[in-house]
């Protein structure tokens, strides 16, 4: 019997090899597709691989084959988790692909921020040196991490890896997250946050690594930035809208905010009149975090599996978005 997997954009060769092994197995790769190409070429599709592409109902009635939905990373939010599981999809995320990855570059943003790197770049390249109001208290101003106080928001495999490495620089680690009792978070040597606000109150830095649910939608809101430490840095690896931007830009012109380093933002690819581009103290990257050489192959290579597995009828539960589709 064979199969037809759709893939939305070129995949990495560790992941598509598994996949040309398989002689039951027909590729299509699109480019990044908008929807009505998308939907096109979902009619004969056993299988998809999205990247940013919307799995939603009007996909789903496109693909009246679709046995499987993957993500080529960890996030789900692109798909109707709901709608592909009362049709019978599987929805396979790559879990355990990105997490060092993504650890890595929320440590990057933040040192950016707290040490000006890109400012101190922009200046030595333009032919500056010395910024007079270096140790002054002025805009420039750096600071160390080390005895800093951060609260990790999202105690997950990223937020966790997020939460070591920040002890490893010698900073006092607050976790917020409902999924993890204060006697846990305790014994890895955390300290459990009192709430949103209390924590930001108390906070140098704040990383967020909580996935985008109805309840994280804003979590970072005007309310939340006028309870923040002043000169706080702030760190986004998980979603964009977690944050409203607009207020966020309101507390970096008001220096409530330090500096704002995020891989993410609430519409990508984003306009070109961005409230965030104009600031100078913002450091932003385009959604690639997960995206080393290293972390494109285990991602490529855990979906095209989890792909292979749904199709030969054994998917990996630890993997599954809707494992109540195995009891069905």
């Amino acid at each position: 019997m064979s199969h037809h997997v759709l893939l939305c954009r070129d995949l990495h060769p560790a992941g598509r090899a598994l996949l040309e092994a398989r002689a039951d197995i027909t590729l299509t790769t699109l480019h990044d597709p908008p929807p009505p190409q998308f939907h096109a070429a979902l009619k004969d599709a056993d299988a998809v691989l999205c990247w940013l592409e919307r799995m939603d109902q009007a996909a789903l009635d496109a693909a009246p084959k679709l046995r499987v939905c993957a993500r080529y990373g960890v996030g789900f939010d692109s798909v109707d988790v709901p709608a592909c599981t009362a049709r019978g999809v599987a929805v396979m995320v790559a879990n355990g692909s990105n997490d060092l990855s993504v650890a890595e570059h929320a440590m990057m943003l933040m040192l950016a921020i707290a040490r000006r790197a890109v400012q101190f770049d922009a200046r030595v390249k333009s032919g500056g040196w010395w910024p007079e109001d270096l140790g002054k208290g002025g805009k420039l101003a750096m600071a160390d991490l080390a005895g800093r106080s951060v609260l990790v928001v999202g105690y997950g495999r990223i937020g966790t890896r997020v939460a070591r490495l920040c002890q490893a620089f010698g900073m006092r680690v607050l976790v917020l997250d409902p999924a993890y009792t204060p006697a846990r978070l305790a014994a890895d040597g955390m300290v459990p946050a009192r709430g949103l606000h209390a924590a930001l109150a108390e906070c140098d830095v704040v990383t967020l690594h909580c996935p985008l649910r109805p309840e994280t939608r804003h979590l970072l809101d005007a309310a939340a930035f006028a309870a923040m430490k002043p000169g706080t840095v702030l760190v986004n690896t998980a979603r964009g809208p977690v944050v409203d931007e607009a207020a966020l830009a309101d507390a970096l012109r008001a220096g409530r905010v330090m500096g704002y380093g995020s891989d993410v933002l609430e519409v990508e690819p984003p306009p070109r009149d961005h409230p965030l581009f104009g600031l100078p103290n913002v450091i932003l990257s385009p959604h690639l975090a997960a995206s080393t050489e290293e972390g494109l192959a285990r991602m490529a290579r855990i979906a095209a599996q989890n792909i292979l597995d749904v199709l030969d009828g054994r998917p990996d539960p630890a993997m599954m978005v809707n494992p109540g589709l195995l009891g069905a």
